[in-house]
């Protein structure tokens, strides 16, 4: 039963912060110009039509990997037009970069919740962090399953977060350079971004290099949530 608590804190979680992230992406684009993702009804904080366009990643992949791993992946997607791309790179950009701007929002505001529980006695700091283990209740306090739901928020934002910045296609990271180069380069840069290969290639380059950047930007992360409590690393 306790495990299924857990899933199902794990799922809301997950599916707040892949709805804000790909509704972010769409909202951005419909006022930089493109219609697309709004046309599909992507610019919704609802999930249901972001779960219709990515059953697969939104639903069937993190459920399977709790029941293996005990955590949750999975992926949204907001469509966009590639031609509006090709015109406007530096807008494409701002529109990639809307998406880790919306799990930034959920890594401060419930890190802001933490300190809050920790400053009127609900919560105390773990002597050891793990995912669910951002935070516990003070003892007397019945908060195990908040303190359970604000870590996994916490800390899963600062991996989407970080993850999708790394500067690799297809992740959001990948649009920097649109911010510096040319318009034809530009060009070239999407044409080249867009090839399958590169695709694949860039999600296995992403994984090994997140597992040697993720680690001391999560020690980071929990010192400064942690600042003048207690000290982690």
């Amino acid at each position: 039963m306790e495990q299924w608590i857990e899933g199902f804190g794990w799922y809301v979680a997950f599916l707040v912060s892949v709805t804000c992230h790909e509704a972010s992406h769409a909202l951005a684009a419909l006022k930089l110009g493109d219609r697309t993702a709004y046309n599909h009804g992507q610019v919704t904080l609802d999930p249901v039509p972001h779960i219709q366009r990515e059953p697969w990643g939104m639903v069937i992949i993190p459920v399977l990997s709790f029941v293996m791993g005990g955590w949750m992946m999975g992926w949204g997607s907001a469509p966009y037009d590639p031609r509006w791309a090709m015109d406007y790179p530096k807008r494409s950009a701002a529109m990639a970069f809307a998406g880790p701007c919306a799990n930034l929002m959920i890594v401060i505001v419930s890190g802001l919740l933490i300190r809050l529980g920790l400053w009127i006695g609900l919560f105390d700091a773990p002597a050891t962090i793990t995912f669910i283990r951002t935070v516990i209740p003070a003892s007397g306090q019945n908060l195990a399953g908040v303190a359970g739901f604000l870590s996994i928020l916490f800390t899963l934002n600062i991996i989407l977060l970080f993850f999708n910045l790394l500067p690799v296609p297809p992740l959001d990271g990948s649009a920097f350079p649109l911010l510096f180069l040319s318009r034809q380069a530009a060009q070239t840069y999407l044409t080249w971004m867009s090839h399958p290969a590169g695709f694949w290639i860039g999600i296995v380059v992403a994984w090994r290099v997140f597992d040697v950047v993720f680690p001391p930007l999560h020690t980071l992360a929990l010192n400064i949530l942690y600042l003048g409590i207690a000290q982690y690393g």
